[in-house]
C-alpha cells in the first residue's frame, strides 16, 4: 500500500528505470498514514505535522544558536576541499611515481654500504669507531714523552723509570714501524734520551763523585748508549765499553782540570814570583818562593787525590776482561783481520801518562822558583808520595821525576830525598807486615 502511494505521489518520469529508490522514511510515513482512518487525516494529522514541524524548527534554532560557530568553521574548512583534494591527488601521483626511484636508491645504498662491501665511507667510519674505542690507550701513548721528560727532570731523578719507558716506546716502534704517531713519539723519546745522556755525562763531572754513584751512572749509560747509536751501525760490547771508559776518563779529566784551574789566584802569585826572580837575575840571592810553594802543595794534593780516585774508580767500573783462546789464536772474522788497529788498547793504558805529563810540566815551570831547601824537600817528598799512590794502581812515575831539570845543585838534594823516602817507605811496610802477622 505504501509503495503504491509513493508511486502516486512521486513526480512522473518518462523512464521508469531512472526513478530513484524509495526513501525508507517516506515509506514508513506512508505506511503509518495508510493505517489511520480517513477522519484522522483531516483532524489529527495536520496538528501532528504542525507540532513535528514546530519541534524541528526549535531544534534547528537551538542547534544553530549553540553550534553556529562550529558550523561556520566547518563550512569554511570544507570550502578548501576544492583546492586541497586536487593537490592531494597530485601529491599522491608524485609519490606513486617516486616510489620506484626510492626503491632503486634504497637498493643501491644497501649494495654500496653493506658489511661485505669495501667502501671508503665505511672504512673511515670503522677507523673513527676504532679510534673512539681506543682513545684512552692513545692518550696513554701520547703521554709517554711527557712522562719520560718528567722522570728525568723532577727531583729526585728517576733514571730507571725513564729507561723502562724508553724501552716500552722502542718496543712499540718495533711493533708498529709504519705508524706516524709511534714514529713521532719515538723521535721525541730520542730527544729526551739525548738530554738524559747529557745529564748523566754532566753528573760524571761532579767533583765529589763516589764509586757507587759512578757505577750507577755508567750502568744507565750502558742502557742509553745503544739507543743513541746511529741507525745501521752495529757495535759490539767491547767497543761500547771502550767508548764508556774513554767518556768516563774525559769527564773526570775535565773535573780535574777545573779543580786545578780554581787555583788560578795562587798560580798568579806564583807567576809574579817567577817574574821577580827573573828580574833579579841568577847572580843575586833569591829568598822568595813561598807563594809558589803554596801553589805547588795545593796542586800536588789535588792531583794525588783526584788521579788516584780516577784510576781506582775506572778499574772498579771497567775491570779488565780475561783473554780468551780465540783472541790469542786470532779471529776468523775477515773484518777484524783487515783492521790492523784491532784490538785497540784500553783507554787507561795512556791516561796515567797524560796525567803525569801535566804534573811534570807544572813542576818544571814552578819548582825552580822555590829555593828554600826544606820547602823543596817537602814538595819532592809530596810528589814521591803521589807517585807511590798511583804506584798502588800500576802507575808509579817515580822514575820520570829524574828527568826534571832543577839545576846541578839540586841533584844531590834529590838523591837524599829519594833515599829518605825509600827508607821511610820500607819502615812503614815492615810495620804493616808485623801487624798482619
Amino acid at each position: 500500500m505504501a509503495d503504491l502511494l509513493y508511486d502516486l505521489l512521486s513526480p512522473p518520469s518518462g523512464d521508469p528505470s531512472s526513478r530513484p529508490a524509495p526513501d525508507p522514511s517516506s515509506l514508513e510515513y506512508l505506511t503509518s498514514l495508510s493505517s489511520q482512518p480517513l477522519t484522522a487525516l483531516e483532524t489529527t494529522e495536520p496538528q501532528a505535522l504542525a507540532q513535528t514541524s514546530h519541534g524541528l524548527l526549535l531544534s534547528i534554532q537551538a542547534l544553530s544558536k549553540k553550534s553556529h560557530k562550529q558550523v561556520i568553521e566547518s563550512a569554511t574548512h570544507h570550502s578548501t576541499l576544492r583546492t586541497s583534494l586536487p593537490a592531494l591527488a597530485a601529491s599522491t601521483a608524485d609519490l606513486r611515481h617516486s616510489i620506484p626511484k626510492l626503491d632503486h636508491e634504497a637498493v643501491r645504498f644497501a649494495t654500496n654500504y653493506s658489511k661485505s662491501s669495501e667502501s671508503d665511507v665505511l672504512l673511515r667510519r670503522k677507523k673513527a669507531l676504532l679510534l673512539s674505542r681506543n682513545v684512552e690507550r692513545l692518550v696513554d701513548v701520547l703521554e709517554l714523552p711527557n712522562l719520560l721528560s718528567t722522570a728525568i727532570s723532577t727531583a729526585p731523578v728517576n733514571y730507571s723509570s725513564a729507561l723502562d719507558l724508553n724501552g716500552h716506546i722502542r718496543r712499540l716502534h718495533s711493533l708498529y714501524p709504519d705508524s706516524p704517531l709511534v714514529t713521532s713519539i719515538a723521535a721525541q723519546a730520542d730527544e729526551v734520551m739525548r738530554t738524559m745522556a747529557a745529564n748523566l755525562i754532566q753528573s760524571l763531572k761532579s767533583p765529589g763523585l763516589k764509586l757507587a754513584a759512578s757505577l750507577r751512572t755508567i750502568s744507565w749509560l750502558r742502557r742509553v748508549l745503544p739507543d743513541l747509536e746511529a741507525a745501521g751501525t752495529s757495535k759490539g760490547r767491547d767497543s761500547q765499553e771502550r767508548v764508556l771508559g774513554a767518556l768516563f776518563l774525559v769527564c773526570r779529566l775535565a773535573t780535574l782540570v777545573n779543580m786545578l784551574d780554581a787555583l788560578e789566584p795562587l798560580r798568579d802569585l806564583a807567576d809574579q814570583e817567577k817574574a821577580r826572580q827573573k828580574a833579579i837575575g841568577s847572580g843575586n840571592a833569591w829568598s822568595g818562593g813561598q807563594q809558589t810553594e803554596r801553589y805547588l802543595k795545593r796542586y800536588i794534593e789535588i792531583f794525588r787525590e783526584q788521579s788516584f780516585a780516577i784510576v781506582s774508580m775506572f778499574r772498579s767500573i771497567f775491570p779488565p776482561a780475561a783473554p780468551t783462546g780465540s783472541e790469542n789464536e786470532g779471529s776468523d772474522d775477515p773484518l777484524k783481520q783487515q783492521d790492523a788497529l784491532e784490538p785497540m788498547p784500553a783507554a787507561l793504558a795512556t791516561f796515567p801518562l797524560h796525567l803525569v805529563d801535566m804534573l811534570l810540566e807544572t813542576l818544571r815551570l814552578y819548582l825552580p822558583t822555590v829555593k828554600d831547601q826544606a820547602s823543596r824537600d817537602s814538595l819532592l817528598t809530596q810528589v814521591l808520595y803521589c807517585a807511590g799512590s798511583l804506584g798502588r794502581l800500576g802507575g808509579d812515575f817515580g822514575l820520570f821525576l829524574a828527568s826534571l831539570d832543577l839545576g846541578p845543585e839540586a841533584e844531590e838534594e834529590w838523591v837524599e830525598v829519594v833515599k829518605r823516602h825509600r827508607a821511610l817507605a820500607g819502615r812503614l811496610e815492615s810495620i804493616v807486615g808485623d801487624q798482619k802477622k
